[in-house]
């Protein structure tokens, strides 16, 4: 059932993006839209707001809520996006949603069908909170059928989906702030224009964030990189906020246990780094605590990107002389090959075959795309 529950989903038929939210108002109408009596915290960012989500899930679960989390897009199994407490909706159940879904009459893409199926379980399984991730933009996406929120969050903005978002930094703020809600806090580290005239607009409580946060909230952070403490400033912000009977003995604990695949994770008894940076602004954020973290050691690196993506720029960012470079041409329908990878690459730099050309001698680092890191299946039995 699951099996064939994914091949609906990945049909021609339904796996694209048509911005809007007609189409899925309409089927969640149809289903009472359950949406309405959720209490959501509605999180959007080019960069961050993965990381900012696991944080608030961590955090929220320790105090005691029932959480809903969702995320996208998943690395392994699309089970991995819908989660109550840290548990993934079975296979089973995905697969009976799909099916009553698409019954629905109307015609909704992928991440349509994926969010009517979030709203739904999460009603049906009485969760207490949603941190509620975006997945493009944020105006017309699909989770932004919510008439309300407990806060919206906006986390780092940076030139990505240009083609959908617009080709400035200033229209994809215009995009993210679409989530804000009248009567409802925006908190965020990003000081744009669009995002504080939506907040007037909406008589919505702006709250600008600076990147800094006691040391013994840093300190207790499970998630390494210099890039998550002002992901964490949000965090704690939007918790002090909201939720002013959590204490900070309780976010400790939580920000212990946050767990975020894929993202500047270190796996020491193979010297690698996974990293799921896939636009210049995260691979920034990669090269900068690599260096950080890791100043001295010769690297080894895995890259593979999508053809939409400034691969040339990321590349640049990255790759230094003396580093091992092996660029990988990924089975998915929008990789990049080898050769137009090779074709800007500043250094030299060798075709991946398989993990076989990674080892302890030197600094491993696989990153570039979320689609390379979930076809390497080895990477999932890493997973503690």
């Amino acid at each position: 059932m699951y099996n064939s529950a994914i091949k609906v989903l990945t049909s021609k038929g339904n796996f694209y993006v048509d911005l809007g939210l007609e189409r899925i108002s309409a089927a969640l109408e149809k289903f009472g839209n359950p949406q309405d009596d959720l209490k959501c915290i509605h999180v959007a960012g080019t960069n961050g707001k993965g990381s900012v989500c696991a944080m608030l899930d961590s955090v929220l679960r320790e105090a005691g809520y029932k959480v809903g989390l969702y995320t996208s897009p998943h690395i392994w199994e699309y089970t991995e996006r819908i989660k109550i407490n840290g548990e993934e909706i079975s296979k089973d159940e995905f697969a009976n949603y799909v099916e009553e879904i698409c019954s629905c009459g109307i015609h909704l893409t992928e991440f349509e069908i994926l969010t009517v199926m979030m709203f739904l379980y999460f009603k049906r399984n009485n969760v207490d909170v949603v941190v509620l991730e975006t997945g493009l933009g944020g105006r017309l996406d699909a989770t932004n059928v919510i008439k309300k929120n407990l806060c919206s969050v906006i986390s780092q903005i940076d030139l990505d989906h240009t083609e959908r978002l617009g080709a400035t930094k200033d229209k994809i703020a215009y995009e993210k702030a679409g989530i804000i809600k009248k009567d409802c806090p925006v908190i965020t580290s990003m000081g744009y224009e669009a995002i504080r005239d939506s907040a007037d607009e909406l008589d919505s409580m702006f709250i600008m964030v600076s990147p800094f946060v006691p040391q013994q909230f840093a300190e207790a952070l499970s998630l390494k990189g210099l890039h998550q403490i002002e992901n964490l400033a949000l965090v704690l912000t939007a918790v002090n906020y909201v939720f002013k009977n959590i204490s900070d003995e309780t976010i400790i604990e939580g920000l212990k246990k946050v767990k975020h695949p894929c993202r500047f994770q270190y796996f020491e008894d193979k010297n690698l780094i996974v990293d799921a940076s896939h636009n210049p602004n995260g691979i920034q954020a990669l090269r900068n605590n690599l260096d950080m973290y890791f100043p001295s050691e010769k690297r080894r690196f895995v890259f593979g990107c999508l053809k939409n993506k400034d691969y040339k720029n990321m590349m640049e960012i990255l790759f230094q002389e003396g580093d091992e470079v092996f660029l990988n041409a990924f089975d998915y329908p929008n990789a990049c090959s080898y050769d137009i990878l090779k074709a800007d690459c500043p250094v030299e730099a060798f075709e991946y075959s398989d993990e076989g050309v990674l080892s302890g001698d030197k600094l491993n680092i696989i990153c570039g795309s979320f689609y390379m890191i979930g076809g390497m299946k080895w990477l999932k039995s890493l997973q503690a």
